[in-house]
């Protein structure tokens, strides 16, 4: 199978305008974040698809591969899906911009997926993590996903998911790490497909994936990292980073 990672990089974010251009121990944090994902060699080639001549030329004049979108995209599956259509490749997996610790353990374990997926039955997989700290768990910016017994995703929600009725039931929360891993076919179907009334209300573009019949196959690890949507991510991840 021929893999490739695909990092989708806006310029404009609402919380955190440039925050991919945010110095981060001395490089931009989409230089980090690129430089992270070369340096798992999981892939054939690792790609920067942006908007932004900015972040095009930071990734080009450091030798690493870019790709200017065409168009307008409201969210990164589609970015990517434009940038691949013509790519003879098999899975694509979508690393997040602002996340400059991306590591190994957690992208190859997505990876392993599709190399144990014989009848081709799993069309996305994504990560979880347990979450335990009750305001995370209320936050809306933290994505929540619940599981069948085959950890294939039924729902992801900003709100926490699910309600604990049951006050004693010792319920388990997962956030949602938004890193994909896409058969090809799957991505194309994404672009084609119009955004229905769940995506449109949560705001999380996995469940276009879900309201279209694909199965996403969650796998959860212990690795958190840093994820920088805020100035305040940016002091976390410079800390971390010395």
């Amino acid at each position: 199978m021929k893999k490739i990672a695909m990092i989708p990089a806006r310029y404009a974010a609402s919380r955190f305008p440039a925050k991919l251009m945010q110095d981060l121990a001395g490089k931009p944090v989409i230089l980090r974040t690129y430089e992270a994902a070369v340096q798992t060699k999981l892939f054939d080639d690792v790609y920067v698809v942006t908007d932004s001549e900015i972040i095009y030329e930071t990734i080009v004049k450091e030798g690493g591969l870019a790709i200017m979108s065409k168009k307008e995209h409201d969210c990164g599956s589609d970015r990517i899906a434009e940038a691949v259509m013509q790519m003879d490749v098999d899975i694509i997996v979508n690393v997040q911009g602002d996340e400059p610790f991306t590591e190994r353990e957690s992208l190859e374990a997505v990876l392993n997926v599709f190399e144990n997926d014989a009848q081709k039955e799993i069309d996305l997989a994504s990560l979880m993590v347990k979450i335990t700290d009750a305001e995370e768990i209320n936050n809306p910016n933290t994505v929540k996903v619940i599981v069948d017994n085959r950890n294939f995703a039924l729902y992801f929600s900003r709100s926490p998911i699910p309600y604990p009725r049951a006050k004693d039931s010792n319920t388990c929360y997962y956030k949602h790490k938004g890193i994909y891993a896409f058969r090809k076919s799957a991505l194309m179907d994404f672009q084609r497909l119009p955004m229905l009334q769940l995506e449109a209300t949560e705001k999380i573009e996995a469940i276009r994936y879900l309201e279209y019949g694909k199965k996403i196959k969650m796998v959860e690890t212990n690795v958190q990292g840093i994820e920088i949507d805020t100035p305040e991510d940016l002091k976390k991840a410079q800390a971390a980073w010395k």
